[in-house]
């Protein structure tokens, strides 16, 4: 299928018109209004090098917060409160970290000062969100991304400590879903979120959900 690239117009071709790998368009801007309505459409960007990629995976990686599982061992942190916890305390904190962390396997970041840029805008017109765990008053996990309706986009998370960005993921989760989130995209597989439940779905009935949960 051809490669869809994006100039002014406010719009994304149809998913299902992805390339295999989820790849769907190039171009663009980093807008929030484009933001948005990528989220809405249950599209999310990824840059490679100087250029913004969209894309929509099929199977998608999600977590539905009653299927969130707990380790016996992140129980006893969580009842000590081993960190304490906030939320949107320290957002460009938080994004900076995830730009910045090294992370194994992985060369450079996705997080270009653009992204950087786009998400602190998000984050002050109340979109973006961020949580955050602290030991001793020092920053040491936390994870952000957007939330629509009852859906939250999940986008990155960071740890300096063991276990600090799953600390940070539990407490948000129950925050979550006190405020009614059903559903949370983490978009693409990783082994450290399928260890607390989520689990693949088919884009389709992703697509459904979104439309249902966001508007």
């Amino acid at each position: 299928m051809p490669l869809f690239v994006i100039e002014k117009e406010l719009s994304f071709p149809p998913v299902h018109l992805s390339e295999p790998d989820g790849l769907l368009a190039i171009g663009g801007d980093l807008s929030v209004e484009r933001l948005l309505l990528a989220y809405k459409k249950g599209i999310f960007p990824w840059y490679e090098g100087e250029h913004i990629l969209w894309w929509c995976p099929d199977p998608r990686f999600i977590l539905f917060p009653d299927e969130i599982k707990i380790s016996k061992s992140m129980k006893q942190l969580l009842k000590k409160e081993e960190f304490q916890f906030t939320i949107n305390n320290a957002f460009e904190e938080v994004i900076n970290n995830c730009k910045t962390i090294n992370r194994k396997g992985q060369e450079g970041t996705w997080i270009t000062n653009e992204v950087k840029k786009a998400y602190t805008l998000l984050h002050k017109k109340g979109f973006a969100h961020s949580a955050e765990v602290w030991k001793d008053g020092v920053l040491s996990g936390g994870l952000y991304g957007v939330k629509l309706g009852k859906v939250f986009f999940g986008e990155s998370m960071f740890s300096k400590e063991s276990n600090a960005s799953k600390y940070a993921f539990i407490k948000y989760c129950e925050q979550l879903k006190t405020e009614g989130i059903e559903l949370i995209d983490c978009q693409v597989y990783t082994e450290h979120l399928k260890s607390m439940g989520a689990r693949m779905i088919p884009r389709n009935e992703f697509i459904k959900l979104i439309k249902k949960l966001v508007n």
